[in-house]
């Protein structure tokens, strides 16, 4: 299948490793074009350079959490390229915590980080964007849909992202810009189970997998084909939608 993504440009934050640098190579393959958005400025220089050096794809070091910054990126994909086709939006996960536990500063800092950057930058090139078929794309968490064991803050903000991005859809359907969400389960490479030590790992590992019913942790390319496809033409009709790439651990529909 085509998915017409050639010479298409897409903004791409958390590039530099993980899901985000999966999905950035996934489009890089299909043709389009790419601003690399990352903390670390070594690891997203090299990315860029990975995937074709500035006639393919531009790095902007930078934390999204820093107000303007989504601004930047999206006069960056203008200036270089011409036009911007969409946005992969991609966060860390809020740090491990108990409700009872984490204070209103952690709050505060979680919501900012979590909530507020990410919902910026739709809310940004939503309004900056002029060309028709413009989608945009949160990567969130199974938070969305049943709480995580220790994962308060998330489990917290993570299901009001997710409504924020059903709502842009609504608002910004009449322009033909789309908004979907898509939420990983345990992808090598990216989402280490946690454990102490390499042994207390692999013992986790083990325990997570016999939940999957695919019986295995997903690989990075699995994660981000099903991401591509949504920022693509090819899925010109999807829009408001949450869909779950998890190997079927979700026990949820």
């Amino acid at each position: 299948m085509d998915l017409g993504l050639s010479d298409r440009v897409y903004i791409v934050t958390g590039a530099s490793r993980g899901l985000g640098r999966a999905c950035a190579e996934q489009l890089a393959g299909e043709g389009a074009r790419l601003v690399l958005c990352g903390r670390d400025e070594e690891a997203i220089n090299v990315c860029s350079k990975d995937l074709g050096g500035s006639e393919r794809a531009i790095a902007i070091p930078g934390d999204l959490t820093q107000a303007g910054i989504e601004t930047c990126l999206v006069a960056a994909a203008v200036a270089r390229f011409g036009r911007l086709d969409g946005a992969l939006i991609n966060l860390g996960e809020p740090p491990p915590s108990a409700v009872m536990d984490a204070d209103d500063g952690a709050w505060r800092l979680s919501f900012e980080s979590a909530f507020v950057s990410p919902m910026r930058l739709a809310r940004t090139v939503g309004r900056l964007s002029s060309n028709e078929g413009v989608s945009l794309l949160l990567v969130l968490s199974q938070s969305v849909r049943e709480p995580v064991p220790g994962a308060a803050l998330a489990n917290g903000l993570r299901p009001g992202l997710a409504m924020v991005a059903k709502t842009l859809a609504d608002e910004l359907g009449p322009r033909s810009i789309r908004v979907n969400a898509i939420l990983p389960g345990w992808i090598d490479a990216d989402r280490a189970a946690p454990g102490d030590g390499t042994a207390g790992r692999e013992d986790n590992r083990r325990q997570l997998e016999s939940r999957i019913p695919l019986g295995r942790f997903g690989e990075p390319l699995e994660f981000a084909r099903p991401a591509v496809f949504l920022l693509s033409p090819a899925s010109s009709y999807v829009t408001g939608t949450v869909l779950t790439v998890d190997g079927g651990v979700s026990r949820v529909l």
